[in-house]
């Protein structure tokens, strides 16, 4: 299974409608989303996906009651804070990112197979043990001026960042 993962949409409308442009081409089966939404008008971008949604809410999500209306819509799961993703047997933890001392107590206690985060909007891959830990960027392209979402191959654990 490919699994699309991103974060830090930030309202970011067209790289938005991109990023869902190119995960539709990839075939993605799951979209894995580590928060930064912002606000409950971009939710609608997300609806021309044709994978499975799950989501998580970032430290800039204020509106959220109505970001978790606008995703009920689309039949999209968005957790709080923290989701416990478990996907062909995969054990993978998705967060923001925000809270850095959970986030590295998870990376350390090495509890998940996999983890995701956002929030640092830099693209990076790296392995802590048996754990693959992943930040795909910015979808928004602010902080960096690189539009970035990452592909999981979920079998074999390779991870692609692809600029948009």
């Amino acid at each position: 299974m490919i699994v699309g993962i991103m974060a830090d949409t930030h309202d970011r409308l067209p790289l938005v409608d991109k990023a869902v442009k190119v995960l539709n081409e990839k075939n993605v089966e799951l979209v894995l989303h580590a928060g930064d939404y912002i606000a409950p008008f971009v939710i609608p971008h997300f609806e021309p996906l044709k994978a499975r949604f799950i989501g998580v809410f970032g430290n800039n999500d204020g509106e959220k009651n109505g970001l978790q209306k606008k995703f009920e819509g689309l039949n999209a799961e968005v957790h709080g804070n923290f989701a416990d993703v478990t996907v062909d047997g995969v054990k993978i933890a998705l967060l923001h990112g925000s809270e850095e001392e959970l986030l590295q107590s998870l990376i350390n206690v090495e509890s998940h197979d996999i983890i995701i985060y956002g929030h640092t909007h830099q693209a990076k891959t790296y392995r802590k043990g048996k754990t693959l830990i992943i930040n795909p960027g910015e979808v928004c392209g602010y902080l960096t001026e690189k539009s970035t979402i990452a592909l999981l191959n979920l079998q074999t654990k390779e991870t692609e960042i692809i600029e948009l």
